[in-house]
């Protein structure tokens, strides 16, 4: 699964791993809601690979949690949904808006395979990225450090180092300045 090779979603393993993560959000997204020492405690075993500054704005949705790496600084607002079957990695000071999707999962497009199988693809997300609300980044997509990913868009290919994309598909539509914004 790791791997991006075909696996069994149905195999025993990987049932009871999901079934551990869907206890650990549900007390997260109902029963410890507000910031907590409890709720800290259940994401930091939720998603153990993560910096200093990590928060989840609940409700929030994972396949297993243990295969989302973040940097320092993370920061997920509601109704994000992270289909984490192959590793995503997430840089530090990344902020990403409600509702974004980030799929790792995919499916055979051949319909017999697709009644057996799944694999799945990472995602990695640079430094310094903003993803904008509503956004879908699609299997195997990375996006380079410094991005800005508009609200709505749909990422289905790779974006390079401090560019503004948007759209369904996500385009790059320019560059953006590596110098701090004046305000004059």
């Amino acid at each position: 699964m790791i791997a991006g090779e075909y696996y069994i979603a149905g195999d025993p393993v990987l049932v009871k791993d999901r079934r551990k993560a869907k206890n650990l959000l549900h007390r997260l997204n109902v029963t410890e809601y507000r910031v907590t020492k409890k709720a800290k405690e259940i994401l930091k075993e939720l998603i153990p690979n993560t910096g200093s500054g990590f928060y989840i704005e609940p409700p929030f949705h994972c396949d297993y949690g243990y295969n989302i790496t973040c940097g320092e600084n993370v920061y997920f607002n509601v109704n994000c949904v992270v289909l984490d079957c192959a590793p995503v990695n997430i840089g530090s000071n990344v902020f990403i808006a409600p509702n974004v999707q980030i799929y790792t999962a995919s499916h055979p497009l051949d319909a017999e395979l697709r009644k057996t199988l799944e694999n799945a693809y990472p995602v990695t997300i640079g430094d310094d990225c903003w993803i904008g609300g509503n956004s879908v980044i699609c299997p195997g997509v990375t996006i380079g450090k410094g991005c800005v990913i508009g609200a709505g868009s749909v990422v289905t290919k790779d974006i390079p180092d401090n560019s503004l994309a948007v759209g369904n598909p996500a385009k790059v539509i320019r560059k953006l300045n590596q110098e701090p914004e004046s305000k004059s």
